[in-house]
């Protein structure tokens, strides 16, 4: 459902899986779906929703479309009795994902939040890594997500009927990576800053642990460092940049020597200085073909194939955590623009 950018990319890292195929596409448009299906190969070609999730040709339904569409699209595609995969943010507040959660519940049918991050290799790998002990007791995680955006009239980063804001474009990956390594925080508190259009040009979270803290952010002002970083008592593992897309992982024995260049940024100096060699510094490649969309998509089909109505690496009560972090933190005032 829905032919924009991501379903493009999604469609396209369907490509490299054998076992999966366009049944069908959906647009509120009939020549975009049809066109849609001319770049992608295969399938009929929908303008018709109701039509769409009677197709008894789709085995599952990824929605694709505009972030407030989300929500009421899964749970017609579960009322249809159709699996369904649900682009970030899955829903626009946390109760539509309780909703969600319990329709998909009561009817025995698959749904969860494509936040595809979780299963690249290299994430699959830090999270290997923290449990063997590599980096001991985890202190603290530092995570950056920010691309500039300017704001133009009709810009769906900036339209509040549309589900824009940084927090809901950007905010979920740092978020809900925190949350699938230490778990949901103790407190929540932060800062955000507001665009002319009163969504969040910038969020600033930070998460309470018993022993940790988390420090997320994630804006449209700027171009941010876009590396996850986590440190520990024996040392540190960063995502390099772009972490929601990772490819790179680094361990660095001293967190100190992390820190820093986790700030430096991503300018071309600061990329050449991260890659001399230094003791107790070592870097782990984790490259894959396509977007890196593909390897959510062979989870879900397992799943599926596996009679599961939930994936226990993307569950849908953390996807509701992470929603009430944002909406907890957008509840407070926000902090003027200068």
């Amino acid at each position: 459902m829905g032919t924009g950018a991501i379903a493009g990319l999604f469609a396209a890292d369907l490509g490299l899986l054998p076992q999966a195929r366009i049944a069908a596409v959906h647009s509120r448009s009939l020549e975009k779906a049809q066109g849609f299906i001319g770049r992608f190969g295969g399938g009929v070609a929908y303008d018709d929703e109701a039509a769409f999730l009677a197709d008894p040709a789709i085995e599952a339904v990824y929605v694709a479309t505009p972030n407030h569409l989300h929500a009421a699209q899964a749970l017609r595609a579960i009322v249809a009795g159709k699996p369904v995969l649900i682009e970030k943010p899955i829903a626009l507040n946390s109760g539509d994902v309780d909703a969600i959660a319990q329709a998909a519940r009561e009817r025995g049918v698959f749904a969860m939040e494509a936040l595809w991050t979780r299963f690249l290799p290299a994430v699959r790998a830090l999270r290997e890594r923290i449990a063997a002990g590599r980096v001991g007791e985890v202190r603290r995680i530092r995570a950056d997500l920010s691309y500039v955006h300017r704001e133009e009239p009709g810009s769906r980063f900036f339209d509040p009927a549309l589900g824009g804001g940084a927090a809901f474009d950007l905010g979920v990956y740092p978020l809900s990576l925190t949350l699938y390594l230490l778990g949901e925080p103790q407190a929540v508190s932060g800062r955000w800053l507001v665009a002319t259009s009163g969504v969040d040009l910038r969020s600033e979270f930070r998460l309470d642990y018993p022993q940790a803290v988390a420090e997320l952010s994630c804006g449209f002002d700027r171009d941010g460092t876009n590396r996850f970083l986590i440190e520990g008592t024996k040392g540190a593992l960063t995502l390099e940049a772009p972490f929601l897309k990772a490819q790179r992982l680094s361990f660095d024995a001293e967190p100190g020597r992390a820190m820093t260049a986790y700030e430096r940024g991503q300018s071309f100096a600061a990329r050449l200085l991260d890659r001399i060699p230094k003791p107790g510094r070592s870097t782990e490649a984790f490259a894959f073909p396509g977007n890196g969309l593909q390897f959510q998509a062979e989870a879900v089909m397992a799943a599926i194939w596996a009679g599961e109505a939930s994936c226990g690496t993307m569950p849908l009560s953390e996807s509701a955590a992470v929603l009430r972090i944002i909406e907890s933190l957008l509840a407070q005032l926000p902090v003027a623009r200068n």
